[in-house]
């Protein structure tokens, strides 16, 4: 379960803040660099033949660009409902589960290089610290985003065989 949204803010208000504007700051730059990793990715090469690059490229701005609200406001129904479509759609879009979750764990392991790079360029140790108690509610929040999207997208292969079965 998402951690309780008022422990949540109090966690990144004292550990957390900088580090998430940073990261909200640099959406578009992340983005593109999550774009980049699935062009160039042997692990899903047919990905991007199937959504286009500018949709995948602003979803993951949006989720990087909101990440202290996803974090600190947002409720595990909420991650249901978003990613729940967006398994939906990639589905409809005749993207494989596989290729779905490799883009949504990209998207967590770009982040994470990236605060990595950050920190390291100025290591203190409350920073790296900081960076354990975030790592915490990140990976708690893309867990539940690919565990979501992967409902969607069996509901959405579930409909299309009752569909076809009709």
């Amino acid at each position: 379960m998402i951690a309780d949204s008022s422990q949540t803010a109090a966690l990144l208000s004292v550990l957390g803040c900088r580090m998430i504007r940073l990261i909200e700051t640099h959406s578009d730059q992340l983005a593109r660099g999550v774009l980049e990793r699935v062009e160039n990715s042997e692990l899903c090469p047919g990905f991007l033949r199937k959504v286009p690059p500018e949709e995948l490229r602003e979803r993951i701005q949006e989720i990087y660009h909101h990440l202290g609200e996803w974090l600190t406001r947002k409720t595990e129904r909420d991650i249901e409902v978003r990613y729940t479509a967006i398994g939906e759609r990639r589905a409809g879009q005749g993207v494989s589960l596989s290729d779905l979750m490799f883009a949504i764990v990209a998207t967590k392991e770009h982040l994470w290089q990236y605060v990595a790079k950050e920190v390291l360029a100025d290591p203190r140790p409350v920073e790296l610290f900081q960076e354990v108690e975030l790592a915490q509610l990140v990976e708690q929040f893309f867990d539940r985003a690919i565990y979501y999207a992967a409902i969607g997208y069996e509901q959405c292969q579930a409909g299309q065989g009752q569909a076809a079965s009709d």
